[in-house]
């Protein structure tokens, strides 16, 4: 379950991501209370601020994947992992200082939007630099279990730090947290990195997009990914308005909520680890269907500790949802391409969110906290039987003029 680790490189990238990314999970959860503090509880505000972090994805993500594969993968995320630790920094001393206002969030997060919508897909690409394509899968699992570790952990610490301390130290120990991460970079053996052939400049962009469009496969997974994550995966804005508003909860009651949440999705990625077939479209399409249905699920359960227990099968179904799509779209590109492809998952991925998340912000505050779950639910599941039912027709279109030939074999 754990071969990649006998990697090197990847293992310095994994500790150092475990570290680093508890902080980043600590930094959200402080960042998310921060904004209903100083905007008096307002769900649009969580949603405008998540727009902005995650707006810049609609933009960079695709430029960003024709950079990784241009240049050096491993340099480049020197540079976007310390932009990050500065963004952090700067927070946590406006927040300690006492001077912060909501404005100031709203452009830091801004910045720290643009640097990340950098960094993911050249994070993402590099991962098969360091173990090769045998040990993708689970690599890709192992990214998945830090990640959700981290989500674990991270959440919890916050809860505490923010009743105790407040938000401020949160955002100074996140720039803190960079360091680890930094110093795995730096410490690799670049030799041992598994280099593709460097894409030439002019029109990459361009063939990039035209690749994707080409791939009917990949086209299917985009479109869920799409779906699913600009209107079902807001959790940092639904949980954190039905924590405060619907159950008049704490910081910490929103962190246990999102530590379930992780537990979830870390049982799922350590099934995945477990796993050594690539994942398929079929798997990818019934755990994105299982999601909606859960979410909805999630939205109307009546009390603040069944919600807290239906976020564990939630957390499983995001997880098997999102590693089975990142295993689809890696393996199934070619590797000069991979850093334009992973581009246009990332803005997939994380680009619609300064569509949804401003209009389930709104949606929560003109009818119900639990709005959001509820309809992001319903809209995640019936966008993949939508899915489902062009691959289906596909498939069928596919058969009849082989059944057409064979009949004219035979006759």
């Amino acid at each position: 379950m754990l071969v990649s680790l006998g990697v090197r490189n990847y293992r310095l990238w994994a500790g150092g991501q475990v570290v680093s990314l508890i902080g980043t999970w600590m930094q959200r959860i402080a960042q998310d209370w921060l904004v209903l503090h100083l905007s008096g509880s307002s769900g649009l505000a969580v949603g405008i601020v998540m727009a902005l972090q995650f707006g810049p994805t609609a933009v960079l993500s695709v430029p960003a994947g024709a950079l990784a594969d241009r240049f050096d993968k491993r340099r480049l995320l020197l540079i976007t992992q310390t932009s990050m630790a500065v963004c952090a920094l700067v927070l946590g001393l406006l927040d300690t200082s006492g001077v912060v206002t909501l404005i100031q969030v709203y452009v830091l997060a801004l910045a720290l939007g643009c640097i990340s919508a950098i960094d993911s897909p050249i994070r993402q690409s590099f991962t098969i630099e360091m173990v090769g394509p045998a040990q993708l899968p689970n690599a890709v699992a192992l990214n998945s279990m830090t990640f959700n570790l981290a989500r674990i952990i991270g959440p919890a610490i916050a809860g505490v730090l923010i009743t105790v301390l407040g938000t401020g130290p949160v955002f100074l120990l996140n720039a803190v947290s960079s360091v680890a991460v930094i110093a795995g970079l730096l410490a690799m053996r670049t030799d041992e990195l598994q280099r593709p052939p460097r894409a030439a400049a002019g029109n990459s962009i361009r063939s990039g997009l035209r690749y994707v469009r080409d791939n009917p496969q990949l086209v299917v997974v985009l479109t869920t990914v799409f779906m699913v994550s600009t209107f079902g995966m807001n959790f940092p804005l639904s949980l954190a308005l039905l924590t405060a508003n619907t159950f008049h909860g704490s910081a910490g009651g929103y962190g246990l909520l999102s530590t379930m949440l992780a537990v979830g999705t870390l049982s799922g990625a350590t099934m995945a680890a477990r796993r050594s077939s690539p994942a398929r479209l079929r798997q990818f399409l019934v755990a994105a269907l299982a999601f909606g249905v859960l979410e909805v699920v999630v939205g109307v359960m009546p009390t603040y500790w069944l919600v807290a227990v239906m976020l564990v099968p939630v957390g499983a179904a995001v997880l098997t949802f999102s590693t089975s799509a990142m295993n689809i779209v890696q393996l199934s590109v070619d590797s000069e391409m991979r850093g334009r492809v992973m581009g246009v998952y990332m803005l997939c991925f994380l680009g619609g969110t300064p569509l949804g998340s401003p209009v389930l912000g709104w949606l929560a505050g003109v009818t119900d906290p639990r709005a959001p779950l509820v309809v992001g639910g319903v809209i995640s599941a019936v966008s993949v039987l939508v899915c489902v039912l062009l691959v289906w027709r596909r498939d069928r279109q596919k058969k009849v003029p082989e059944n057409g030939r064979r009949s004219v074999e035979n006759a």
